[in-house]
């Protein structure tokens, strides 16, 4: 996984949604309680072995979190700049062959309930976007 977060976190560094969230973009947790922010994690791998090459199919989650007093815009405009980088996108990736990044499922945005944000509101938007890479060596 570290070679994909690498590709990964390479691929959105200035990009639209790394802009969005102001560079808040993290490998599995927040470095910070500030919002908007995007959080990606490796939720499953499994060996995808053909034809004599070995290689991994990874199920990577992206949550997207804006908070509600933001307006549903952000969130939106959030998801629409994260498939517009990922969808079917090419990765580098260092000594492995990328042969494909495909999204999955969306869901979302959804309210959730927290106790206090910086703004002093309670609610944010989350919307959860999940892709396959598959990748042989």
């Amino acid at each position: 996984m570290d070679i994909l977060r690498a590709a990964i976190e390479e691929k959105a560094l200035y990009s639209d949604i790394y802009n969005d969230v102001s560079g808040r973009f993290y490998y599995r947790r927040a470095e910070s309680d500030d919002y908007p922010r995007v959080i990606f994690y490796r939720v499953s791998s499994i060996p995808d072995n053909a034809f004599a090459k070995t290689g991994e199919s990874v199920l990577v989650q992206f949550d997207l979190f804006s908070m509600a007093s933001a307006g549903k815009t952000e969130i939106e405009t959030m998801e629409t700049h994260l498939k517009s980088l990922y969808d079917d996108c090419t990765l580098t990736l260092s000594s492995n062959t990328l042969v494909g990044f495909k999204r999955t499922n969306i869901v979302g945005p959804m309210d959730e309930e927290l106790d206090a944000l910086p703004d002093g509101s309670t609610t944010i938007y989350h919307t959860v976007v999940e892709y396959e890479a598959t990748y042989q060596s």
